[in-house]
């Protein structure tokens, strides 16, 4: 066997569990949600951004903010300028948002009008079961999550009406994505109606939404020996998974500094908003951390805390894709299976640095897991994460890591099982310190 690899009956729980929150959490307000309720159970409260705080040690406690969540744990004894040690993923992932204006028809079919969220890969949502999901704004103000069952489907074209298909698909992004949800001559609810029941409110309160499609298919443990692991959303809630967990199983005795996890929403399309990691969530948090440990603080000791906190940013990457071997460095070749990603970029796509990178490095030796790097084929510039962000917002060092995928941005993503359970043990590891 190798040593290198969890044992078959934790990898199994620990995809298990992953399965769960990603099934309970079908848009980025259900992820907060179901992080919450694993925070309630572990003993963590929540506070309440419109009131004063007072905070006590050895406690553990968390904020929402739409569909962002910050959590942290206070250590036992707190000293001037507290080393914060933040653990950061995302909660969003690319989908097809509900447009206003309702329903229509077309060739006897009933139809949503839905706009791109994010980068999806598009064709990998042609010919799946949907549903949809998010939350409702009603005429009183309140806010409720919905979520219907397998309403919806984009069905491909034909093979018969499009015999160039195999050689390229194009699809028009708005002429080509509209879901069926039903026949025109058999309706009885529109799509406001249907997420109004999921949320058992009443469909004439509703006011606004922010609803997204989901695929339907629950995920799943395959492979020749179960090694890998298949689910919608792995980007980026695999982290946020990793995140919840380890702040959940820390020793509240042992703590070096603050271990503070946030998850932001909104990250798939540029993190520019109050819940993004551009905004000031993170910021707002934890200078009043700061000030409510340390009554007598002044800003001066707050910038000092956030010049020695540090940051890893988890968020997905890829692995050297065996039929496309041309896409990825000739050189650095990180493959499923062989531990988390350190990932850089000398544009600062990526925020890591030599510093990052000996703080990921103790926490991968600590955890007794192994990491590899991961950096783009020069002609094909990457993505970015929170990392460069938090960094930029806070001026605390910063490194950006997490799981390797093949599909990245597909309707079902993939991952080894191996790394899911390496990188929830370098996440614990990290906020533990000591």
């Amino acid at each position: 066997m190798n040593e290198s690899l969890p044992r078959p009956d934790v990898a199994a729980t620990t995809a298990a569990d992953l399965g769960d929150f990603v099934s309970a959490s079908p848009s980025s307000y259900h992820a907060v949600d179901t992080a919450a309720k694993r925070l309630e159970e572990a003993g963590f409260s929540r506070l309440d951004e419109s009131v004063p705080w007072a905070l006590t040690p050895g406690t553990g406690h968390y904020v929402i903010r739409d569909g962002a969540l910050i959590a942290w744990m206070n250590p036992t004894v707190t000293e001037a300028a507290p080393r914060f040690r933040v653990f950061g993923s995302h909660t969003d992932s690319p989908a097809f948002k509900l447009k206003p204006g309702g329903e229509f028809t077309a060739e006897g079919a009933r139809q949503v009008g839905v706009e791109i969220y994010g980068g999806p890969l598009l064709n990998s949502w042609l010919d799946r079961e949907l549903a949809f999901a998010g939350r409702l704004g009603l005429a009183d103000g309140s806010i409720v999550l919905a979520r219907t069952g397998p309403i919806a489907r984009i069905p491909q074209l034909a093979i018969h009406l499009d015999r160039q298909v195999n050689e390229g698909l194009t699809l028009d992004k708005q002429r080509h994505t509209a879901p069926v949800i039903g026949l025109a001559d058999l309706a009885e609810a529109d799509i406001i109606e249907l997420l109004a029941a999921s949320a058992g409110v009443d469909a004439e309160s509703v006011v606004g939404h922010d609803v997204y499609t989901i695929p339907v298919q629950e995920p799943a443990l395959f492979g020749a020996a179960e090694e890998f692991f298949a689910s919608p959303r792995l980007d980026n809630l695999l982290s946020v998974h990793a995140g919840v967990t380890a702040l959940t199983q820390l020793d509240a005795d042992g703590l070096d500094g603050i271990p503070l996890f946030a998850a932001f929403d909104h990250e798939e399309i540029g993190s520019n908003s109050r819940s993004g990691a551009c905004g000031p969530f993170l910021a707002d948090v934890t200078e009043r951390i700061v000030a409510s440990l340390l009554p007598q603080s002044t800003r001066s000791d707050y910038l000092a805390s956030m010049s020695t906190s540090v940051c890893v940013s988890s968020d997905a990457g890829h692995a050297a894709h065996p039929n496309y071997p041309e896409r990825h460095d000739p050189h650095v070749r990180p493959r499923l299976g062989g531990g988390p990603l350190l990932k850089l970029n000398a544009q600062q796509r990526y925020a890591t640095d030599a510093v990052g990178t000996a703080v990921w490095s103790q926490a991968c030796a600590a955890a007794g897991v192994e990491y590899q790097d991961f950096v783009s084929n020069n002609a094909m510039p990457c993505g970015s994460t929170i990392g460069p962000l938090t960094a930029t917002r806070l001026g605390m060092t910063t490194v950006d890591v997490g799981p390797a995928l093949y599909s990245m941005h597909s309707a079902r993503e993939m991952v080894a099982v191996s790394d899911v359970v390496a990188l929830g043990a370098a996440a614990k590891a990290f906020l533990q310190g000591g």
